[in-house]
């Protein structure tokens, strides 16, 4: 241990004089009420034992960090996260409280349209993040800790899909049929891509832009074709109803092949994101426009990328409603790069954003999967009051509509803001309790 002097000073430590502190390369301070005692250590200072309370704490958060290694995040994702999350909510607004008979994708009506269609933004941008927060949350970790990590969180998000939030769709306990939604989708493509990160990250790229712009060359091909396979093919490419006895069935609405392919090009383009913030910007940007003008070209040529081709309609407005109705289901080449395209040009906006509001957005997209399940049940419970209000029956605001029912686009906007004041509490609170825990488990909340 080397020599050592030691000193021991009785009485309170304000009144300690401050010639009284030994000089040395080293000092060690012990206290034992009402004793103080000093040590200087004569070795080298990196010899030197410190045996300090601050030093004891600073063993044990260090500890834990190493147990639970640090993410990388970045206010710009959170930020696009929360702004989809908030339009998601409008689209569902009108799923409980809108009128019963009539077309969301009708360019005739280009208020109710529009409702729609700036909601389709949501899922492509939430399942590219989603790849994109997995490349970085796997910048600290073993491959196969990702790989892992991705596995078991995308089969809890199947599980949360067909119990949790079939739940707050229905309010039945009665399980005669499953619709595989975008939790699913995100689920099922988290499992596919923990298997893709063990390829080099030029492969996983291949990958994902091979399925979004190759998979509408199948579109012709139709699961009644495939006979035993028609459900695989359901699953992947074309959605429909499979009927697996007389009383249950699987409603597939979100096919994997497009997704998973959206995933896996969000984590390609992960790297990006650690570049500085002028370098990743001005990429971003660039990205995203070339995407929205490849969208612009191949949509005006009505040659590939979406099932239905796009005509002029009586009047600019219709004809432009026309242009940029894309399908979602299965999300297109085109729907996914007029989605996309302005996404990436958006984050690269937002990037850096501050103030009160972006503080508000940002948390929404902290607790994304909390944020979901608290819309769909709190949006459901003030579906049925409402309806027992208006009618005297809460049949309406489930599965089935009279038409006439229900809210006109006012009234579906005024609840979806509703909504979000009412959600953000919720969601403050959720997001600083989860700060503040460093158990596993809350990783997959």
């Amino acid at each position: 241990m080397g020599q050592k002097e030691t000193f021991r000073y009785v009485g309170p430590m304000s009144a300690l004089p401050p010639k009284a502190m030994p000089i040395g390369d080293r000092v060690d301070i012990e206290m034992t009420k009402p004793y103080l005692s000093i040590t200087r250590f004569t070795q080298p200072l990196e010899q030197a034992i410190l045996k300090t309370t601050d030093r004891q704490i600073l063993e044990k958060n260090q500890a834990a960090k190493e147990k639970v290694p640090s993410r990388i995040r970045l206010n710009s994702i959170d930020f696009l996260r929360g702004l989809v999350m908030i339009v998601m909510a409008l689209d569902h607004t009108r799923d409980f409280f809108a009128a019963g008979g009539f077309n969301p994708r009708d360019v005739t009506e280009p208020a109710l349209f529009v409702t729609r269609w700036i909601t389709h933004f949501c899922a492509p941008t939430f399942v590219f993040l989603a790849g994109i927060s997995a490349f970085l949350y796997g910048t600290e970790r073993k491959t196969s800790e990702v790989s892992r990590y991705l596995f078991t969180r995308g089969c809890w998000l199947v599980l949360i899909e067909f119990t949790v939030v079939r739940f707050g769709w229905t309010f039945s306990f009665k399980i005669d049929y499953l619709v595989f939604q975008v939790i699913f989708a995100i689920g099922a493509s988290m499992i596919a891509l923990a298997a893709l990160v063990h390829l080099p990250r030029w492969a996983i790229a291949t990958v994902g832009l091979a399925l979004i712009a190759g998979h509408n060359l199948f579109d012709r091909i139709k699961a009644e074709q495939l006979g035993a396979a028609a459900p695989v093919w359901h699953l992947l490419h074309q959605p429909g109803a499979l009927d697996l006895t007389r009383s249950f069935k699987l409603i597939v609405l979100y096919p994997l092949i497009p997704w998973i392919g959206v995933m896996a090009a969000g984590y390609a383009l992960g790297p990006v994101f650690r570049l500085e913030r002028e370098t990743r910007v001005r990429q971003l940007f660039a990205i995203g426009a070339q995407i929205t003008v490849g969208f612009v070209f191949l949509r005006a040529i009505n040659l590939y990328g979406d099932p239905e081709p796009w005509a002029v309609q009586n009047g600019v407005v219709a004809t432009v409603l026309s242009f940029i109705n894309c399908e979602k289901y299965p999300p297109s080449l085109l729907f996914l790069a007029m989605t996309l395209g302005p996404a990436l040009m958006l984050v690269a906006v937002l990037d850096g954003a501050q103030g009160i509001v972006a503080g508000w957005i940002t948390t929404f997209g902290r607790v994304p999967l909390f944020y979901y399940i608290a819309h769909i049940y709190l949006l459901h419970a003030s579906a049925i009051l409402f309806a027992w209000i208006t009618i005297g029956s809460a049949v309406f605001a489930t599965s089935y509509k009279a038409d006439g029912h229900g809210l006109g686009l006012a009234g579906i906007y005024t609840v979806w803001l509703a909504l979000v004041i009412l959600l953000y509490p919720l969601c403050y609170s959720f997001a600083a309790i989860k700060r503040r825990r460093i158990e596993w488990w809350w990783s997959y909340l």
